[in-house]
């Protein structure tokens, strides 16, 4: 067992999957399917979403989907029958970062290289979500055959993946919202996210985000145990902008990375804020030495004196978004430490060791195959 969740009332609810896709597919529905469809009738982004229906777009997705990463989309079918609703609208939820470009997925994320060689690397991470899954979601242990296998934050409904997540091979990955005005016919970038998951080794996780492509597009957060580098990732339908994490580093729900200004983007009143006040805060963390876990969390629960926050927790927030957990990975040399926080108090606590290398070890996936 390499998941040891902290005994607290307000803990997360952690549920192991493993088998076949489908098979996974349809437990992690299960798991969802208390509270998903109060989920998605208080959901405007669903009312939003669901208009797709039958579109000739989300029929390029769907193949796009079953042309490079076959397994993920029989995972989201089997999703859908687990929920007992359609696979075309199960399907039509997981596309929408691609069907209405405003969703309503926000986050921050920050990465720390500590100066010292062989110190640890840090990524922290806030994950922002519409405020109906407070207490709603959970954290799931997935083993798929033949894969490395994971631990992620789990929204009901939503491939794991797009949240926060590390696996057996160390590789660690934190996403942030991009709001691209401009999708493509590809693959929706929540399969793309998943994908990740499967890899095993960093430099693999890159191919992925090269290779694939993508119908919109995520800010990636990836380091992985045993690997001295850290990298803040823009992978779009236009471009994959790879930058290494020197020291310290922060990224909210907009691209920054130099040549973003070619494509169209949303950039919220909240992304921009927090990017700013992450702007402001981190160059003074980074002049006082090394960055300590207790540091990043002080900046992700930062309430700034003016502006809207880095955490969140404001019923009207203008994009309908608050902070739903606070993660901590602390990525070593054997293996990755987990940590989540509810408003500061730990409610998730695991170490997820590497798995030797024969078995965490993926053949060529075929979720960047070509036809």
């Amino acid at each position: 067992m390499w998941v040891r969740p902290v005994a607290s009332m307000q803990g997360f609810s952690v549920f192991q999957v493993s088998g076949e896709p489908y098979e996974i597919g349809y437990r992690l529905g299960e798991i969802a399917r208390p509270v998903f469809a109060d989920y998605m009738a208080q959901s405007a982004a669903w009312q939003a979403v669901r208009r797709w229906r039958g579109a000739p777009f989300v029929q390029t997705l769907r193949d796009a989907a079953r042309a490079h990463c076959p397994a993920l989309l029989a995972e989201l079918d089997g999703m859908a029958a687990g929920l007992g609703w359609a696979a075309e609208d199960v399907f039509l939820w997981n596309c929408r970062g691609e069907l209405i470009h405003n969703a309503p997925d926000g986050c921050t994320t920050l990465a720390a290289i500590p100066g010292n060689a062989g110190n640890p690397r840090y990524i922290a991470h806030n994950e922002d979500g519409d405020p109906f899954l407070r207490e709603r979601c959970a954290m799931v242990e997935v083993q798929p055959n033949g894969r490395p296998g994971f631990v992620s934050f789990y929204y009901p409904g939503s491939l794991p993946g797009h949240t926060f997540a590390a696996n057996r091979a160390g590789l660690t990955q934190a996403i942030n919202n991009l709001r691209i005005r401009a999708p493509a016919a590809g693959v929706p970038r929540m399969l793309v996210a998943r994908a990740v998951l499967d890899a095993g080794s960093l430099d693999q996780a890159l191919q992925i985000l090269s290779g694939m492509p993508s119908a919109s597009g995520f800010h990636h957060t990836l380091g992985c145990a045993g690997d001295a580098r850290l990298f803040s990732v823009e992978a779009s339908a236009r471009r994959c902008s790879v930058q290494p994490v020197r020291t310290l580093s922060g990224h909210a729900n907009h691209m920054i990375h130099p040549g973003c200004e070619a494509q169209v983007q949303i950039v919220t009143e909240s992304s921009r804020d927090r990017q700013s006040r992450l702007n402001a805060l981190l160059p003074a963390l980074a002049a006082a030495g090394s960055p300590q876990p207790a540091d990043l969390l002080d900046v992700l629960h930062d309430r700034a004196p003016e502006g809207l926050p880095i955490y969140r927790d404001d019923p009207h927030d203008p994009d309908d978004e608050n902070t739903l957990a606070t993660a901590l990975f602390e990525i070593g040399s054997a293996g990755v430490s987990m940590k989540a926080y509810r408003q500061r108090q730990c409610v998730f606590d695991t170490f997820i060791a590497c798995a030797a290398p024969e078995a965490a070890r993926v053949s060529a996936p075929d979720t960047i195959n070509r036809n």
